[in-house]
């Protein structure tokens, strides 16, 4: 008997330490969002990286927190409230965690939208990537004006997405980087990438260390690294798909707690509607790592219509990889680390414009230094050196949907055919790494040909032509 009142009052005791330590460990943060008039805003999405939760009537929400794992408390901006932004246009969805301050109050102020604005367009930019002084400079004189120079075309909102490598390894340009892009004027979001970590230290996930892990100096310019928000009818969302391990090794991949949070946070969005995802490593690499969680990924995404934005490759790249499921490697901004005026694949450098009406999308890339005219670049005969007899046609932003058809003297004669190898600007840039496209198009002329017309009708109807004399 005695030994059984031991064993109760040792379990008595082992479960209030337990459930002593679990309070601990979950510390309540409280908060409120309202708008400018200072009126309470109810139903607004608000997590701290773990745990969500929504406002309540009186825009008051409570959020259990482990303040030794949480670093934030984010909110998923509603569609009928602006983007707020700090002086530097960066987005301002979210707040530190103070663990010296647990029990202050994390409060948000959004701007009421007169309504809902379905119509914007959304640039995709991929790895600016400036590793030195030259590098920025060539960003600031060539993609910085060509941008600005495009928003003077444009009405109504922009949105500026950055897919990682912001710089590379560079993490001293995030200063000059951030004040340059201030001058466009739009809210500018971003997604961390490889070169975006501090080489010193592994990633928080493995360090568990506050104040000395990877993402530190990234978060303290952009915030969380896995976020959402909603624009018009699109839920967007931002996640890390780097597992930083420090001293520039690291794997591709989502970690089982980034799994947890996507489905927590699409678990608030109705199922069918359009999802735009943003990373830095495409999806269609990680693929072929089962290590790397992208399946699972596609599988908590399988209930909506999705668009996936991502950079890292430095080749230009469109691949469908479900029904619903279409994802845009897009070109860089640096082309290929800012050596020519090109990306591997012979795309030329430049971003993506994306047109959202609701649910109707349309993508363009938008070379540096050219308009939106420019959708292809044509080789002559002898200009391609591994298809000397051939007219070659480099068409970037490519799909299986895409018509390329070409004429000699004024007589269609029928398709161009498609082959895979090394653009030749790419080769002729002298760079030594190589890579082979597949959205290179051939047609051998007559001799007796005067003049080829390369016509391209994308999967929008649109119809880009080209004449050349030979």
């Amino acid at each position: 008997m005695k030994k059984l009142k031991l064993v109760l009052l040792w379990l008595g005791i082992f479960g209030f330490w337990t459930v002593n330590q679990a309070s601990q460990a979950q510390t309540p943060i409280n908060g409120k969002v309202v708008d400018t008039q200072n009126r309470p805003i109810p139903g607004v999405v608000v997590n701290n990286g773990i745990n969500f939760t929504v406002t309540d009537q009186n825009g008051t929400y409570s959020l259990p927190t482990d303040i030794e794992k949480c670093r934030h408390i984010s909110i998923s901006v509603p569609a009928d409230y602006y983007i707020p932004v700090n002086e530097l246009n960066l987005i301002e969805f979210y707040k530190p965690i103070k663990k010296e301050k647990s029990s202050d109050s994390y409060n948000f102020t959004l701007k009421k939208r007169e309504r809902i604005e379905k119509k914007f367009t959304y640039l995709v930019f991929s790895d600016p990537q400036p590793k030195n002084d030259f590098h920025f400079v060539r960003f600031f004189t060539e993609t910085v004006p060509d941008v600005k120079k495009f928003l003077n075309t444009k009405q109504g909102d922009v949105y500026g997405f950055v897919e990682g490598d912001i710089v590379s390894d560079a993490l001293h340009l995030y200063p000059l980087y951030t004040s340059a892009v201030a001058s466009w004027n739009i809210p500018m979001m971003h997604v961390i990438g490889n070169h975006d970590f501090d080489q010193k230290f592994a990633a928080f996930s493995h360090t568990g260390n506050k104040k000395k892990y990877a993402e530190h100096e990234y978060e303290s310019f952009f915030g969380p690294t896995d976020y959402s928000l909603n624009i018009g009818d699109i839920h967007i969302i931002c996640m890390k798909d780097i597992d930083y391990l420090g001293n520039k090794k690291y794997n591709t991949r989502f970690l089982k707690e980034q799994l947890e949070w996507l489905k927590k946070d699409l678990s608030y969005v109705k199922p069918g509607s359009t999802v735009f995802l943003n990373v830095h490593v495409p999806l269609f690499n990680m693929l072929k790592d089962s290590q790397s969680n992208a399946k699972s990924v596609l599988s908590i995404l399988q209930k909506f219509n999705v668009h996936i934005f991502s950079g890292h490759t430095h080749f230009h790249k469109n691949e469908i990889l479900a029904n619903n499921i279409y994802e845009h490697n897009v070109g860089a901004v640096c082309g290929f680390h800012w050596q020519g005026n090109s990306s591997r694949c012979g795309t030329p450098n430049g971003y993506m414009i994306v047109d959202v009406d609701g649910d109707n999308i349309r993508w363009h890339f938008k070379p540096t230094g050219h308009d939106l005219s420019y959708q292809f670049k044509i080789y002559k005969p002898g200009e391609f050196s591994s298809q000397a007899e051939y007219i070659v046609a480099n068409v970037w932003d490519w799909d299986n949907t895409y018509k390329i058809n070409w004429y000699e003297d004024g007589i269609l004669k029928g398709s161009m055919e498609q082959f895979s190898d090394i653009d030749q600007d790419f080769i002729d840039s002298g760079r030594v790494k190589v890579y082979r496209t597949d959205h290179l198009f051939r047609a051998k002329p007559s001799s007796t040909a005067k003049k080829i017309k390369i016509e391209v009708i994308n999967r929008f109807g649109e119809i880009y032509t080209e004449t050349i004399k030979l």
